[in-house]
C-alpha cells in the first residue's frame, strides 16, 4: 500500500501517519474473504489448523503463536489515512528534503559496488532504490517498532483486508521456521513489513538476498541484503532494465486533456507529434508506450509515465506516493526540481468525500468515498469534466463540485 502490500512505516515523516499497505492486482481480485473476526483465540486455532495442513510442524506453529496478541495501535494506524489526501506538490515537498537528497547521494557513494551489482543483475537503477530506502525508513534509521507477528495477526483477524494479511501471517510462520523471524522480538512497520526497505514475509521468502555473504538474509541490519532484496523484488514485479520510469515534460496549451491519465497510452513518438517535450533531456525511446500524468491538472506539474512507472503500484497503491517516489528517484539521478506550475485550488478532504459521493450516485466506481484522489476517482472526474465541457484533466476543483 501493495496494500498492495508494501507500506510506508510511520518513519516517513514524523508528521505523517503510516501508509496503507499496497496489494497486487491479483490479490485485490481474490474471491471470498478468509475467516476473520470473532473470538481471537478461536480464530488463532483456525490459523494453526491451516498452517499445519500446509505442512508446518505443529510444535513450530504452537511456538509461533504462543505469545501472539492483538494490537489496537495497529488498527489505529491502519485507519489513519489522512496523509493520502494531500496533493502532489504538498506531499512531495514534505517528503523530499535537502537532507534526504544529501544522504541519498552519500549512500549512493558508500554502497556504489552494491548498486552496480543490482543494476547488473536486476536492471534497477540506484536512484529508484535510494528513493524507496529514503521514504520507507530514512535509509534504515527508522524501521518501525511494532511487533511483526502481532501486527500481522491483528490485521489478518480484522475483517477489512484478511485476504491480504492471512497469507502473510502464514508466510511469517515459514520465515520463523527458517530462522528469519522471531515472533517475540522481530519488529517493523504497523502492517507487518520488516527491514530497511520494508518487505512483507512472502516477499522476503521469495526475494530475500544475502548481499553481504554472511550466510543469512538480514534486512534489518544489512543495507546490502536489504538493497539487493529490494532490487530483486522490483525485477520480480516486472521492472524493465534500461528504460525510464517517469520524466518531467512540457505540455502544449492546446493538448486534448481527455487523452491524459494513466488509462491512456501512446507511443512516445505520438506524444512528441502532439507537442510533448522533455523539460530537461530527451524523451524515452520513440516506440515506448507512455501516459501523460498531470497529478494536479493541466496547470500543475506534468510528467510522462513509462511502463516502469506502473511497477511502482506493485510497491504501494497510493498515486501521490508512487509519483513522489518516482520523481525523487529522478532527483537522486540528477534531475532538476519540477516546475510546480500554478494549479487551480483542489478540494479539502471533506469536499473530496462529497465529490466521491456525487460520483457514486452517478454510477461511478471510485473505490469508496474516502477523501483520497486515487486513479478511479480521477477517471470518474475526467469523464464528468468531459460531459460538462470542462478541461478534462482529471483534477477535481470546487467548480466541478459545484457543477455536480
Amino acid at each position: 500500500m501493495r496494500p498492495k502490500a508494501r507500506l510506508l512505516a510511520p518513519l516517513i515523516l514524523a508528521a505523517l501517519p503510516a501508509f496503507a499497505p499496497a496489494l497486487t492486482q491479483a490479490q485485490e481480485a481474490t474471491g471470498p474473504k478468509p475467516p476473520c473476526g470473532g473470538d481471537f483465540g478461536a480464530w488463532v486455532d483456525g490459523v494453526k489448523a491451516e498452517a499445519t495442513a500446509l505442512g508446518h510442524a505443529p510444535e513450530t506453529v504452537d511456538a509461533f503463536f504462543s505469545g501472539i496478541r492483538t494490537d489496537p495501535a495497529v488498527l489505529k494506524a491502519d485507519r489513519a489515512q489522512g496523509v493520502f489526501q494531500r496533493d502532489f506538490v504538498d506531499f512531495s515537498r514534505r517528503l523530499i528534503s535537502e537532507n534526504r537528497i544529501a544522504n541519498g547521494r552519500a549512500n549512493a557513494e558508500r554502497y556504489d559496488a552494491t548498486f552496480d551489482r543490482i543494476e547488473a543483475e536486476y536492471g534497477v537503477p540506484r536512484g529508484v532504490l535510494l528513493a524507496f530506502w529514503a521514504f520507507e525508513t530514512d535509509y534504515g534509521a527508522v524501521q518501525g517498532d511494532f511487533n511483526t507477528a502481532d501486527a500481522l495477526a491483528t490485521l489478518a483477524h480484522d475483517c477489512r483486508r484478511p485476504e491480504l494479511f492471512r497469507p502473510q501471517l502464514i508466510a511469517a510462520i515459514e520465515l520463523y521456521a527458517k530462522g528469519g523471524l522471531d515472533p517475540a522480538s522481530t519488529t517493523g512497520a504497523w502492517a507487518g513489513e520488516i527491514g530497511q526497505v520494508q518487505m512483507l514475509p512472502e516477499d522476503i521468502l521469495v526475494n530475500g538476498v544475502d548481499g553481504d555473504g554472511d550466510g543469512r538474509v538480514d534486512l534489518k541490519n544489512s543495507p546490502r541484503d536489504a538493497l539487493l532484496s529490494g532490487g530483486k523484488m522490483l525485477a520480480h514485479l516486472g521492472w524493465r532494465a534500461n528504460e525510464p520510469w517517469l520524466q518531467e515534460i512540457v505540455v502544449p496549451e492546446g493538448l486534448d486533456w481527455s487523452q491524459t491519465g494513466l488509462d491512456t497510452q501512446k507511443p512516445v513518438s505520438e506524444w512528441q507529434a502532439l507537442g510533448i517535450a522533455g523539460r530537461s533531456g530527451d524523451l524515452g525511446r520513440a516506440d515506448l508506450p507512455a501516459s501523460v500524468l498531470l497529478p494536479m491538472g493541466k496547470d500543475g506539474p506534468a510528467f510522462l509515465a513509462y511502463p516502469n512507472f506502473r511497477v511502482y503500484f506493485e510497491w504501494n497503491q497510493s498515486l501521490v506516493y508512487v509519483t513522489t517516489a518516482a520523481y525523487f528517484a529522478n532527483r537522486l539521478s540528477g534531475a532538476p526540481v519540477y516546475d510546480a506550475g500554478n494549479a487551480a485550488p483542489g478540494l479539502s478532504g471533506n469536499e473530496m468525500v462529497r465529490l466521491q459521493e456525487k460520483l457514486q450516485a452517478r454510477g461511478y466506481d471510485v473505490g469508496g468515498a474516502d477523501g483520497i484522489l486515487g486513479e478511479m476517482t480521477r477517471q470518474a472526474v475526467q469523464a464528468e469534466q468531459q460531459r460538462l465541457g470542462m478541461p478534462a484533466d482529471a483534477w477535481p476543483t470546487p467548480a466541478l463540485l459545484g457543477a455536480l
